[in-house]
């Protein structure tokens, strides 16, 4: 029993970082842009925010941490919606590959977080590792109480207010793009720009907003992983960059539906970790384990495209650029 907790456990906080990438990623496509820039995106999320409390706890002797949260969370959003509106800019205004600017992005995000996360480590002293115990303790703080409940205090409240936003974000993301007008509206400029503008609605404004706001949610995940996954530290060793693109095939698999990110993140979760709970692993079998969520995702890329089901399908015009010359 105390094996499947841990196993589910670690499924969560595995789950929650890809999840936030994921609905970004979402966002962003459901307007008709395909942004392979989240692992960069969730990297300047991740180190934005470290830096801006690191700054704040070297300066304040005794740091608030219901301000540390706060300072870090729109260090992110701030970081992240800047590498969106890069990316926005490349491929509306100036019509580039939207593929070529997002692998692009991810090189630049990565090459960016790692320069300054090791000259915050320099900075951080002799040890060189850096840290900000105040803004981990409040990002990995559980709820008092409900979290000692046995098993289910275990299963459900032992994680930080950011497991929970996430699934918040989720519900959120889902009820805004089937239930509200200017939802609709985006997702008719993803189906096709041509038909929407005819209508009225102004394709540029739309593009550029849901891939700033994507961009700046899936930035979150980078802010997790950092001060809740790995406890207020930076490592250089790629991690992100993996989750990151787990995230995108998350996208796939959700079948471009947020509130399925829900059970799906936590999924991928569990097959990936799942080898660390059977008995008997060697390095390469370890490694299979490893790719389960990837072939999941095929699996079901495949099952989608034999039926054809346009209610499973990306948005009609995902990564076309729109050329009003041509409507």
């Amino acid at each position: 029993m105390q094996s499947l907790i841990t196993l589910f456990q670690a499924a969560v906080f595995f789950g929650t970082v890809i999840m936030f990438g994921c609905i970004g990623e979402i966002i962003t496509e459901k307007s008709g842009n395909l942004n392979l820039g989240v692992p960069g995106i969730m990297y300047l999320g991740g180190i934005a925010s470290l830096a801006g409390v690191f700054i704040y706890e070297g300066k304040v002797e005794n740091p608030n941490p219901i301000v540390c949260v706060v300072i870090a969370l729109i260090c992110s959003f701030v970081a992240s919606a800047l590498g969106g509106l890069i990316y926005a800019f490349l491929t509306i205004t100036l019509r580039a590959n939207q593929n070529v600017t997002g692998l692009t992005l991810t090189i630049f995000g990565s090459g960016v977080a790692n320069f300054f996360g090791g000259s915050l480590n320099t900075l951080a002293g002799r040890f060189e590792q850096i840290s900000v115990p105040v803004t981990s303790a409040a990002f990995r703080a559980v709820i008092p109480g409900l979290s000692g409940l046995g098993a289910i205090g275990k299963i459900f409240f032992s994680y930080g207010f950011m497991v929970y936003f996430a699934i918040i974000v989720a519900i959120l993301t889902h009820y805004f793009m089937n239930h509200t007008r200017r939802g609709l509206n985006l997702r008719a400029v993803g189906e096709s720009p041509a038909t929407a503008d005819a209508a009225g609605i102004n394709v540029i404004r739309n593009k550029y907003i849901a891939i700033c706001l994507g961009a700046g949610v899936s930035g979150f995940g980078g802010v997790y992983y950092v001060m809740d996954y790995i406890k207020g530290t930076w490592a250089n060793d790629g991690s992100i960059e993996k989750l990151g693109w787990l995230a995108v095939a998350l996208v796939i698999f959700t079948t471009w539906k947020s509130k399925n990110t829900i059970w799906g993140a936590y999924l991928f979760g569990i097959l990936y970790w799942m080898y660390l709970y059977i008995p008997g692993q060697t390095r390469s079998s370890q490694e299979i384990f490893k790719m389960l969520p990837y072939l999941v995702t095929l699996i079901v890329l495949i099952i989608v495209s034999l039926k054809n089901s346009k209610e499973k399908q990306p948005p009609a015009s995902l990564g076309q650029a729109y050329f009003r010359e041509e409507r």
